[in-house]
């Protein structure tokens, strides 16, 4: 039996559990994959970690008990995603402080530049671009200054920004906050998360201003969402160079 003191007095948390599920290169480059927010088979997964199915098996079951993901079934088929915000945000918050993997291609480099310029971070946006957006809506007065991986302060819900950013009249923020800032792996500063990053992440998509990219989490700015974004004046002219 436990003492009484176990089971009342809360201590510190055992990062070393996580910090071991991700510390192997397999396992993070499979949560790597899974950071755009998407679902993906295990084959798919084992191939883009440059393994063997059998042993992406048994990492995904790590992953899995260790709850950085979770799973779930289609038919036969099995598909894995993150399992929460929470995952996301800490990988993020992980690359920040890595070193750069080495650059062996050029099709390497152009993923390099492309995910610095605009990726999806879970289900919020992240780059260069995201946070050209974030720091628009702060000048404007729409959300109050972020800070990392704090909840943040939404000011203005029906500002007209929002609107030309694919925002409803009235989103609803109940379930989880509206604002929360996340550390930018690339550019070291908050970029917009919680409820409302989502949204901005589903308006734009909507809008067909930005599109997905198969190859990584990078997304493309179309040149219908350069025009508007100019219009709207959101982001300087220097992200806007096509």
């Amino acid at each position: 039996m436990l003492p009484f003191y176990a089971e009342v007095v809360p201590t510190e948390s055992d990062l070393a559990v996580p910090a071991a599920l991700m510390g192997e290169p397999a396992r993070a480059a499979m949560l790597l994959a899974l950071m755009d927010g998407r679902s993906r088979p295990a084959g798919e997964l084992a191939r883009l970690a440059g393994i063997r199915p059998s042993t992406a098996s048994a990492h995904l079951l790590r992953l899995t008990d260790g709850g950085l993901i979770q799973v779930s079934a289609s038919g036969r088929n099995r598909y894995y995603s993150l399992t929460c915000p929470e995952v996301a945000r800490a990988v993020e918050a992980l690359q920040a402080l890595a070193p750069p993997l080495p650059v062996r291609s050029l099709r390497a480099a152009r993923t390099g530049t492309a995910l610095a310029f605009a990726r999806t971070c879970y289900d919020h946006l992240a780059g260069e671009l995201a946070v050209g957006l974030a720091r628009t809506l702060v000048d404007r007065g729409v959300i109050a200054p972020l800070k990392s991986g704090a909840v943040g302060q939404l000011l203005q819900p029906e500002h007209e920004l929002l609107d030309v950013l694919g925002v409803g009249a009235a989103p609803d923020f109940a379930r989880r906050p509206a604002v929360r800032g996340c550390l930018d792996w690339t550019q070291r500063v908050p970029h917009l998360a919680g409820a409302l990053g989502a949204q901005v992440l589903s308006g734009m998509t909507g809008r067909g201003w930005i599109l997905a990219m198969t190859s990584s989490r990078a997304v493309q700015l179309t040149d219908e969402g350069r025009r508007a974004l100019r219009e709207a004046a959101l982001l300087s002219d220097d992200l806007l160079v096509a």
